[in-house]
């Protein structure tokens, strides 16, 4: 219902070595740098921004709030960049399965790019069979942003934003987003989320970070060890468009409660799984919608020990588990991408949400303002 959800409204180049990586960082406690990083097919400029602090290295693109690279020491203190990406633009542009990008408006899956609000039917952009994924076929992660640089205390990051224009995508409303990326003193990486609308739309925004603890290019996350606290989620259809039933997940490929390795069950024979070519479902985590961002999921590599803490003051969560890498692209380090090498936790409301009204709304109304929160805390 809508009063769940306004809960919370109301309240450098490819193939360097880690070593050289690191000269380009800005020191920690400074602004963030800004470089040239390519030019979209009109003559756009799409700048780098490069950010360090606590430990963690952040490099960010203004097309699509990219995150292209985002380094983190091992058990040996030994840095390599978790996240797959590409090395130029181009590839960004002709081929990216959401490398990093912010996603909206809307995130995940809106069934046949279909939704009645307020009485009136809004027909989306279809860009996934017959349904709307990730904002449609020119979503958030393929426009430009304004981007601009901060250090304030001992906090450095980036402040973005995205005025989408009424009608964008099939979308009502002029919505006029703000993003703001913080590396804290402690490493850790925040998000928040802002947005305004003149009209009643829905939104659903999140980030889209594949990562891989051992390294981007080192193979398969099937061995990194999981945990979501998360009783529930939601089974999709062929489409992958949720069915509207909570289910449990006990009993199930899908329990996480307890920490395991995200391959064991990853091939059992399971009606879900064969919908999915693995896992690409929401945890209904059971926390619910939070004025703070709580503890939700960790992961964990454990050759390198590094470890991703995810809090959020979301009520979903997605994990996909790089089911569609096929061996066609090639990422940052020169290496081909294949199923499994890498995941994502994308912190979020339900998909479909406008079309079931049983789950946390998505509906913003002019005077209200959209927030959300999500903090990735690393360790080794």
């Amino acid at each position: 219902m809508e009063t769940s959800r306004r809960t919370v409204i109301a309240a450098a180049a490819a193939g360097l070595t880690a070593a050289t990586v690191g000269t380009a960082h800005a020191a920690g406690g400074k602004k963030p740098v800004r470089e040239l990083f390519g030019r979209l097919a009109d003559g756009t400029k799409v700048h780098r921004w490069s950010l360090e602090n606590g430990g963690t290295r952040l490099r960010v693109l203004s097309y699509g709030g990219i995150v292209q690279s985002l380094e983190i020491p091992d058990r040996h203190g030994r840095y390599r960049n978790v996240s797959l990406g590409f090395g130029d633009l181009d590839s960004y542009v002709a081929s990216s399965p959401y490398f990093g990008a912010l996603i909206g408006r809307y995130g995940n899956r809106i069934g046949k790019g279909q939704f009645t609000l307020d009485g009136k039917n809004h027909q989306l952009s279809v860009n996934d069979g017959v349904n709307s994924l990730h904002g449609g076929a020119k979503g958030f992660d393929k426009r430009v942003w304004d981007v601009e640089g901060f250090a304030s205390g001992s906090d450095v990051g980036l402040v973005l934003h995205y005025t989408s224009v009424d009608g964008e995508m099939g979308y009502p409303g002029t919505l006029r987003v703000k993003v703001t990326y913080t590396l804290t003193r402690h490493g850790d990486w925040r998000i928040d989320y802002e947005a305004t609308t003149d009209r009643a739309t829905v939104v659903n925004l999140t980030s889209h970070v594949y990562w891989n603890l051992a390294g981007e290019g080192s193979g398969s996350v099937y061995d990194h060890e999981l945990e979501i606290a998360a009783s529930r989620y939601t089974p999709v259809d062929s489409g992958l468009i949720p069915t509207g039933e909570l289910a449990k997940v006990a009993g199930t490929p899908f329990d996480f409660r307890r920490t395991k390795t995200v391959g064991r069950d990853i091939r059992v024979a399971h009606q879900q799984l064969l919908y999915g070519k693995g896992i690409d479902h929401n945890w209904v985590l059971d926390k619910g919608v939070t004025a703070r961002p709580e503890h939700v999921a960790t992961l964990r590599d454990p050759s390198s020990g590094r470890t991703l803490r995810i809090a959020t003051t979301e009520p979903g969560l997605q994990f996909y588990s790089g089911n569609f890498l096929d061996g066609t692209l090639v990422g940052t380090g020169g290496h081909i991408y294949r199923q499994g090498d890498a995941l994502c936790l994308e912190t979020q409301h339900f998909p479909d949400s406008p079309n079931h009204p049983s789950f946390p709304s998505t509906v913003l109304r002019p005077g209200q303002t959209y927030r959300t929160s999500t903090v990735h805390s690393f360790g080794r």
